[in-house]
This record gives C-alpha cells, sequence and structure tokens, in this order.
C-alpha cells in the first residue's frame, strides 16, 4: 500500500519583517540553524536554486513592486497628511498579504532512491504547477529553492501576487497584492490540490493526494516541518523494533533442530 503523500502547503506572508526573515532562512544567509536541528548547513551548498535571487528578500521584493510604489507615493502627494503613510508602513498595515509562500514535498520514503536529477524533475512539475495552474508568470516568482540539506527535500517557492484591479471609488486600475487572485477560498484551494496531485500522478509518481473535505485545520510550514520529524521518528523506532524482532527469530529458527514449517515462506 502507498503511503506517500503529496504536499503543497500555502502560507501567506503580511509584513515586509518577515519577509526579511523567511528570505534569510530560505537563502540559508544565518551561520547556524540551533532551532532546527534537520538544516545541516555544511550541505546548504546542494540546495537548487529553481528561480534565484541574488539580491536579499526585501531588495528583490521592492525591485518587483517598484511601480506600485511609485503609484503609491504618487497619490500620497495630494493625500491628507494624518493619512500619509509610507509604501512600507501601508502594506504592514494593509489586509492583503506581502507575498505567499508555497511548501512542495512529499513524505520521505518517496524520495529515498531519487537522485539529484530525479528530484530536480519533480521540483520542475511542482513548478509547472504554480505557472500552469496557479497562474503566476515567471516575474511574480521571487524566489524557488530545493532545500536537500534537511532531511526531506522540499521546495519553498516565494510569489508575489502582484495585480492591477479597477477601482471603482477612484474609477482607475491601481496596482495591489491579492493571494485571492491566485487562491480565492477553501473550495477553490481544494481545487488546486486536485490538480496538483493530478500534475503528479501524470508525470508518473505514485502519489496519493491528501484527505479530501477534511477539516483539519491549515499547518503552517514550520509546524508541518515538526510532525514530520516526529512521524519520522515513530517510524524508525518501529522499524528498528521490528528487525530487532526478525533478528531473534532468525537466531532462534537457526539454532532449533525440529522446525514444523519452511523458514523462508515465513
Amino acid at each position: 500500500m502507498n503511503l506517500n503523500y503529496a504536499i503543497f502547503i500555502s502560507e501567506p506572508i503580511y509584513t515586509i519583517n518577515d519577509l526579511a526573515q523567511i528570505g534569510s532562512h530560505n537563502k540559508r544567509e544565518k551561520k547556524a540553524y540551533n532551532s532546527n536541528p534537520d538544516i545541516k548547513i555544511e550541505l546548504s551548498k546542494n540546495n537548487i536554486e529553481l528561480k534565484p535571487l541574488a539580491e536579499k528578500y526585501v531588495k528583490g521584493f521592492k525591485l518587483l513592486v517598484k511601480d506600485y510604489e511609485k503609484e503609491h507615493q504618487m497619490r500620497m502627494k495630494t493625500e491628507r497628511e494624518d493619512r500619509k503613510r509610507t509604501f512600507n508602513q501601508m502594506l504592514d498595515k494593509s489586509k492583503n498579504v506581502v507575498a505567499d509562500e508555497l511548501l512542495f514535498t512529499a513524505t520521505n520514503e518517496f524520495f529515498k532512491d531519487m537522485t539529484r536529477e530525479d528530484i530536480l524533475d519533480w521540483a520542475n512539475t511542482c513548478m509547472e504547477f504554480v505557472y500552469n495552474d496557479l497562474g503566476y508568470t515567471k516575474e511574480q516568482v521571487l524566489h524557488s529553492v530545493i532545500h536537500l540539506d534537511e532531511k526531506t527535500p522540499h521546495i519553498h517557492c516565494v510569489v508575489v501576487p502582484l495585480v492591477k484591479k479597477f477601482d471603482k471609488r477612484t474609477n482607475t486600475e491601481r496596482f495591489t497584492i491579492s493571494k485571492k487572485q491566485y487562491i480565492r477560498d477553501k473550495i477553490h484551494l481544494s481545487e488546486l490540490q486536485d490538480k496538483y496531485h493530478k500534475r503528479l500522478t501524470d508525470k508518473g509518481y505514485d502519489l496519493e493526494r491528501g484527505i479530501k473535505g477534511s477539516d483539519r485545520k491549515h499547518i503552517k510550514i514550520k509546524d508541518y516541518k515538526k510532525i514530520n520529524r516526529k512521524l519520522e521518528q515513530n517510524l524508525n523506532t518501529r522499524n528498528d523494533r521490528l528487525d530487532k524482532i526478525m533478528k531473534e527469530l532468525d537466531e532462534q529458527m537457526e539454532t532449533t533442530k525440529t522446525i514444523p514449517f519452511d523458514k523462508n515462506i515465513l
């Protein structure tokens, strides 16, 4: 029975400071990660950039949304003094996200016999989902990387849902950042999960979809990693126990003169 699951998580990023911290983590800008023992910093050189970003996240973000910032600054010139906000203040106080972080992975066993090239092929299929199913352009992808320095390979893909929408109040089109243009609600997310699973299975990957219609709460990326580590530890303990039992049984059978059954069949 196949117990490997296709995993796709979408987690909103609401402030510029949060974006900076996520960028530092995804680009491995720290010298050590004491909060995550799974990260082997000496292996970080093996990580694969799917959409490279030379700059830090905030600088890259500012370049991506430069037209939006110019539009905001022009609008602030005619705004009342008590309503004036810097671009960063406006983004942080807005109910909209500044970016969205997409995590793609699978249960650890799925990657067991994969080469680096195999993992890259899987990752490219995930990015096809980002472009063709979610509908993001390459310009809207701030950064995307495969982390191979942790126990289970996974992709962090940070997208900026920058769009132009019609503003009824001003009767003009204005820039905004809106995740809902790409993931409208839970029903739409479930449909996207179907498309993600189908895209993978169409490429020949033997993966199960998550439980459809589950009432489980959304799991944050860092919480998912903690849960995954715990499950793997429990599985390893069970496997070690089973190996020990089988070894003891094998030893007993080797020393037993009368065997009322075929040992190989057992």
